[in-house]
């Protein structure tokens, strides 16, 4: 009897990049493993998409699209190259208008794509109908998406077999066209009996010849299991990466798998094990510079109280990390559960993952529910769609009158529609403005990454890479730290030069020249004047990013005088009383840290 084929898509350079290093790794240090990975008999690739487009251009200085040209050169032409879309949020955190979506189809079917997965994290299939048309008008295979996780203890209504069976007849009665059905669970917590039960269920429902396929992380420690007992129940495709970028907070390796399924029913790909141990090498060469954060290569038996995503939440590290305030990590992750139970069960992934963990951070740095996080507050209210279960109507009630917005059940797509921000001649005008040229893949980057997308494309991005000497000496002594093995990132001027200093715990000083790897290298000019006003503080740890007011100019205490990011979360700072604004210490560009005076009213 001959085995089962099981086709194997290779997840390291999109889910794998993003789960360890926050997406930012260079075209130039990973494409060499990409070609070493076709040698080895791989087909399948998850080459973009996600955080995996957005994180080339705010942090690598790089044009996704180049990127997904050069990777599909060097595969060639028969290679499925796969991307993640969020449905009508397709690369970027907020809704995007309909023309947006159809544009985001076309660009990626032009720069190599040959499937896209379509998820929503809501599960609501209403935003998957149009990103779905889309999808299929441009010619590329769809993936349709049903999204998974484990609730916390204590918590229930949503995310049962019986609920996947509720959403995905939900699919089928709308006449969607897909080629593949996947279930993502990007926070690993899923156990295997209810992978097992869900994905006999929809085999059940589903014709014999439709591609099944099953993706999860390692994050909480179940993963394999979950895998074979995927693989048990008829799935026809999982999802693996290869180490250094697999287990952890990625996916299963694929050396892992392929033990796992030894003398068993299952043929992983037609792979082999010493042609993958070569592709193994020269990544693990490729990469032996990169700083690989502890949290990403670790299993956690907490992930399931507090379902992080392990693409997000790397991503999340790093910017703490960034902003100096890592030391937060615990208290945020602890304060998730609550986040969740009150916000309707939306799946823990990325774009509700992300307003999960900043609703999480601002009630840990702003007090429990005293500031309610702008996406979390839009999404409680029906902003992106229907909440699996409805949120806490006390939680309702404070993000609209926070937000200033009432609760809708309106379409998404009719909303953003209707924001002339979203619009293609929007952006078009924007790029004529700021004398860049007016195209397709312009309009698009312009559209997913706003302002920073503007920046990237006037070349005003510098590169934030973290990178080691792999020549440091290694502090052998034996004594150890309880505390995380976590790297802080400083920038240092000596003798008038800037250079970068990485720091972590039981380890020396690495040092190396700020023009080679800088955090940030805006050189910036602070207007300010000599005042015995009353000074405002930064209210966390973030980077200025608008300065709105200039010095002498009379402000109302509740206007604000600067906008501060931070874990992609846009804070304003008011001026706090009525006066005149006597100076301001920052600049926009600069970092600052919690309480340090930033402007000053009189």
């Amino acid at each position: 009897m001959s085995k089962k084929y099981i086709d194997i898509m290779d997840t390291t350079f999109r889910d794998g990049f993003q789960s360890v290093f926050g997406g930012r790794v260079l075209m130039e240090d990973f494409m060499p493993a990409v070609e070493e990975a076709a040698k080895a008999g791989i087909t399948h690739f998850e080459f973009g998409g996600g955080a995996r487009f957005q994180s080339l251009f705010f942090y690598l200085n790089e044009n996704a699209f180049d990127m997904m040209d050069k990777f599909r050169e060097i595969v060639g032409q028969d290679a499925n190259l796969q991307t993640l879309s969020r449905g009508i949020n397709t690369v970027a955190l907020d809704t995007g208008s309909r023309e947006i979506v159809d544009l985001h189809a076309k660009m990626f079917k032009k720069h190599g794509t040959t499937t896209i997965r379509n998820f929503d994290a809501l599960n609501d299939v209403s935003n998957l109908q149009y990103s779905a048309e889309c999808v299929n008008k441009h010619g590329l295979k769809h993936e349709a998406v049903i999204t998974m996780m484990d609730l916390p203890p204590g918590c229930e209504g949503a995310h049962t077999v019986e609920f996947y069976e509720k959403i995905l007849r939900q699919i089928l009665d709308s006449d969607m066209k897909f080629s593949s059905l996947c279930f993502k669970d990007a926070s690993g917590t899923s156990h295997p009996r209810k992978v097992y039960e869900t994905i006999k269920m929809a085999r059940s429902l589903l014709p014999k010849d439709m591609h099944i396929r099953f993706h999860t992380h390692e994050t909480a420690g179940v993963s394999v299991a979950c895998y074979l007992a995927a693989l048990d129940a008829g799935a026809d495709g999982i999802d693996t990466a290869v180490d250094p970028l697999s287990g952890g907070t990625s996916q299963p390796d694929l050396l892992t798998m392929l033990h796992a399924t030894k003398n068993s029913d299952y043929n992983l790909g037609d792979l082999e094990s010493s042609k993958v141990l070569k592709y193994r090498e020269v990544l693990v060469e490729r990469l032996k510079d990169y700083y690989f954060p502890g949290e990403a290569q670790k299993v956690s038996p907490l992930i399931p109280f507090s379902p992080m995503p392990g693409g997000a939440l790397t991503a999340n590290t790093q910017m703490m990390r960034d902003n100096n305030i890592l030391d937060k990590f615990p208290e945020v992750i602890n304060a998730m559960g609550e986040v969740v139970e009150k916000g309707g069960y939306g799946t823990s992934v990325t774009p509700v993952s992300q307003f999960y963990w900043q609703q999480a951070f601002s009630n840990v740095m702003f007090g429990t529910w005293n500031k309610i996080a702008d996406g979390y507050g839009k999404m409680v209210l029906g902003y992106f769609g229907k909440t699996p279960t409805k949120p806490d109507s006390k939680i309702v009630e404070l993000a609209s009158e926070q937000l200033k917005l009432d609760p809708t059940t309106e379409n998404p797509l009719d909303i953003a529609d209707r924001d002339e921000k979203k619009s293609i001649n929007y952006w078009s005008s924007v790029l004529k403005n700021e004398g860049i040229d007016v195209n397709d893949e312009n309009i698009f980057i312009a559209a997913a990454c706003g302002d920073k997308g503007i920046e990237f494309l006037k070349g005003e991005i510098s590169a934030n890479v973290r990178k080691i000497d792999p020549n440091a000496p290694v502090d052998t002594s034996s004594s150890k730290s309880t505390e995380p093995s976590v790297a802080s990132t400083y920038t240092v001027i000596l003798d008038g030069e800037k250079y970068n200093v990485q720091v972590a715990p039981g380890e020396n000083i690495d040092i190396v020249p700020a023009s080679a790897n800088t955090a940030n290298t805006t050189e910036s000019k602070t207007e300010s004047v000599k005042s015995d006003g009353q000074g405002v503080g930064a209210p966390v740890n973030g980077v200025v990013i608008k300065v709105l007011s200039n010095v002498g100019d009379k402000v109302s205490a509740d206007q604000t005088v600067m906008v501060l990011e931070s874990m992609k979360m846009e804070i304003e700072v008011k001026a706090g009383s009525d006066g005149t604004l006597a100076s301001i210490s920052v600049a926009k560009g600069q970092n600052v840290e919690e309480g340090q005076s930033i402007f000053a009213v009189s």
